[in-house]
């Protein structure tokens, strides 16, 4: 049964939930949803910034229904206000998965409160989100979208990634299932894979067991910061994804290429991240003892 796609070819009038709306990503996606006419419904753990935020938006002349200060993480919460939100306004037409916390890795040096935070934010928040609204998307039968935004580490096996592939693999997983299990109520899911976005997140990124401050690391910030796309650029790509019924949404063609190289040249692959793996590893020795040394 082909997709219906009853709501994906334009924001305009619909009623659009959006988590992580605070900053980055989320907050581009939220402002540009309203822009195209989305009514929009936000949350974040920040609470003033997402004010700041809501307000930017109606200043602009955007329609914010709502917006509450929640941990995603936290299934009482989600569910609080999505009992709410059916209430007042009835079931939503799009969710957009935008929020989420970096935390890198090796095994020997994660600990487990970093996977279990990882996990619980990145993955199960997500999943409480789609659990308290999408029985009522379906039972509202107006069709819908889910944006569900994983990352090039939930495509490729990424050093020090361990926990963070963890979670944004299992979202992969998540919304390789619900695309066809939800293709029959005509709600479409898109699966965002960024690569490098220039968002919050580089500066609040933990490397467990390394200093962030240590030049080396510095030095890989900046580079990765040099070739990384904008918030809006990103929110831009996920718009359009949305709009055209897409599946796969990348924000960066390095990772587009990089994903159809995976899949056609296997071996070729496993030699770069074997590579990439030891450069990091020999980055790591550097700056663990540049911190001794100091």
């Amino acid at each position: 049964m082909a997709c219906k796609r009853v709501c994906t070819k334009s924001l305009k009038g619909r009623l659009c939930f959006i988590t992580g709306a605070a900053s980055g990503i989320g907050r581009a996606v939220a402002e540009q949803s309203a822009q195209a006419g989305a009514h929009v419904l936000l949350t974040d753990i920040n609470e003033d910034a997402l004010s700041t935020v809501a307000e930017g938006i109606r200043t602009a002349g955007g329609v914010v229904l709502d917006s509450r200060a929640l941990d995603i993480a936290d299934i009482e919460q989600v569910q609080s206000y999505a009992r709410d939100i059916h209430e007042r306004f009835g079931s939503v037409d799009v969710l957009m998965n935008v929020a989420g916390i970096s935390i890198w890795g090796t095994v020997d040096t994660l600990s487990h409160e970093q996977w279990r935070r990882v996990v619980d934010i990145n993955l199960m928040g997500p999943i409480h989100v789609i659990e308290s609204f999408v029985p009522q998307m379906i039972e509202a039968q107006r069709g819908g979208h889910i944006v569900n935004v994983s990352s090039a580490a939930g495509l490729f096996g990424l050093p020090w990634h361990a926990a963070y592939s963890a979670s944004k693999f299992g979202l992969r997983g998540v919304s390789e299932v619900l695309r066809f299990d939800l293709e029959r109520h005509g709600i479409g899911v898109s699966l965002v894979c960024p690569g490098g976005v220039d968002t919050g997140l580089v500066q609040t990124l933990e490397v467990a067991g390394i200093d962030m401050q240590q030049p080396h690391m510095q030095k890989l910030k900046a580079h990765f910061q040099r070739h990384a796309v904008s918030p809006d650029t990103a929110a831009r790509a996920i718009i359009k994804g949305v709009t055209a019924g897409r599946y796969m949404v990348f924000t960066s063609n390095d990772i587009r290429l990089g994903y159809w190289f995976q899949r056609k040249f296997s071996w070729p692959y496993e030699l770069v991240m074997r590579w990439l793996n030891q450069r990091l590893y020999k980055l790591s020795i550097d700056a663990r003892r540049a911190a001794v040394d100091v």
